[in-house]
């Protein structure tokens, strides 16, 4: 995994290596769940990019960087493509960054009950996938 471009371009910089932990984030995945309740399924969407932006951020600081800028969300993506984790999942969830900003700044309101559960499920899916990538990392630095 090579970052140097991210680095010169100013998108992440390199810090201290953190643990890397998801209880949080798995938290904001039930909390998912519970406000399907609500049929404010774009409410639903935001809590789950939140949780997928908050494990993003924690791998990256777990490799020992930190995404920066006005941009840094799109920069934590840019930094997931990279890493060839599940590039299907990394372009799902950058798109999800779009439309959650359609819903936050310009008060557009369109993810429907089947998107918000496919929504929940793929986020399952990724943090499993982080979780395994960060147990193997682990084992191939001793």
């Amino acid at each position: 995994m090579n970052f140097e471009k991210l680095l010169s371009e100013g998108k992440i910089e390199k810090i201290e290596k953190t643990d890397f932990v998801s209880e949080s984030v798995e938290k904001s995945l039930q909390f998912a769940v519970k406000g399907m309740e609500t049929e404010s399924y774009d409410e639903v969407m935001s809590v789950v990019y939140s949780g997928i932006f908050k494990i993003s951020s924690r791998l990256i600081n777990f490799l020992g960087y930190r995404a920066v800028g006005k941009e840094h969300h799109k920069n934590t993506f840019e930094f997931l493509k990279k890493m060839n984790i599940n590039l299907e999942l990394v372009d799902y969830f950058d798109n999800l960054r779009k439309k959650r900003n359609d819903f936050l700044y310009r008060d557009i309101e369109t993810t429907t009950k089947d998107e918000a559960e496919q929504m929940i499920v793929r986020a399952r899916e990724f943090v499993q996938e982080i979780k395994k990538f960060c147990k193997n990392f682990r084992k191939s630095e001793t």
